[in-house]
């Protein structure tokens, strides 16, 4: 039986590569913040494997110290995930727990317990603890501090906007992985292409926080659908591989990004629009007052 080609340069694959390409970036964007860091859960295991000829209490302590070493390099990656997304936004918040901060304090605490199991005494091993903090935040830095805002537009739109872009990143996030654990680069494309087609609208409506009632449902209630539709393919496919089923989520893909795709267009052609009567009552207004 004949088959399409579908190489990667024709003609009708252009707009999905390209999307996908820029989902893909977007992606390994944030997985490159955390570059490295599970070298941090080496030391928690080091540490238990090495306390077991110890003692009671110095196999307790050090599984305690063990315990908030891992929790430190938990804390750590999810601190440089959340300030990678931070700085990909144009509006974003703050995040809410200094991920980054409290695990600096965990890797000081950890490494001042694993010092007391040996001969440091407590004052040996409270310097050890500083100098892991202190190592710590100059390794990692610490948290963002203050909301990212764009001026001239109004500190509570941009806070509600900040919410919802929020949200919907975290639903992208969600849709991504598990449509990722069937291994089909096809599948992950196709997903892939519609979550940069939300990202266009959720980064037009950062430029305009006034966009963001036309946008809300879309941002919130048609990601969620989304989300819930691929966790539900998901399922259905793993345990028996369906044509039919698999042709129905790639169709609802489509839809999905066509819908947002004309939806982000209509909001920018508004903008236009009211940027273009702006210049005209200011034109006016000029001209009536003989100073053009």
């Amino acid at each position: 039986m004949a088959k399409k080609f579908g190489g990667k340069y024709s003609p009708g694959n252009a707009a999905q590569n390209d999307a996908s390409h820029e989902e893909a970036v977007h992606a390994r964007a944030i997985d490159d913040a955390t570059a490295g860091t599970r070298l941090l859960y080496l030391p928690g295991i080091l540490l238990i494997i090495t306390s077991f000829n110890n003692g009671p209490v110095a196999l307790v302590t050090a599984l305690f110290a063990a315990a908030l070493l891992t929790f430190a390099a938990w804390f750590t990656q999810e601190g440089l995930r959340a300030e990678a997304a931070y700085n990909a936004r144009k509006v974003a918040r703050k995040p809410s727990i200094p991920r980054k901060m409290l695990a600096s304090c965990a890797t000081g605490v950890g490494i001042a317990l694993a010092a007391y199991t040996g001969d440091s005494g407590m004052i040996g091993s409270a310097i050890y603890g500083l100098a892991a903090l202190a190592l710590h935040v100059v390794a990692f830095g610490i948290d963002p501090m203050t909301d990212k805002r764009m001026e001239g537009i109004d500190t509570f739109q941009q806070d509600r906007v900040a919410r919802v872009v929020e949200q919907a990143d975290e639903t992208l996030a969600a849709m991504r992985d598990h449509i990722t654990r069937l291994e089909d680069r096809d599948l992950t494309q196709r997903v892939d292409a519609f979550q940069a087609t939300a990202r266009k609208m959720a980064r037009t409506v950062q430029e305009d926080p006034r966009d963001l009632t036309r946008a809300r449902k879309y941002l919130g209630v048609y990601l969620e659908g989304a989300r819930d539709a691929t966790v539900k393919f998901v399922d259905l496919y793993t345990r028996k591989p369906d044509p039919d089923a698999r042709t129905a989520y790639i169709d609802l893909l489509n839809d999905l990004q066509d819908n947002f795709a004309a939806r982000t267009e209509k909001m920018m052609l508004d903008d236009r629009t009211d940027m273009d009567i702006e210049i005209k009552v200011l034109r006016d207004r000029l001209q009536r007052e003989g100073l053009s």
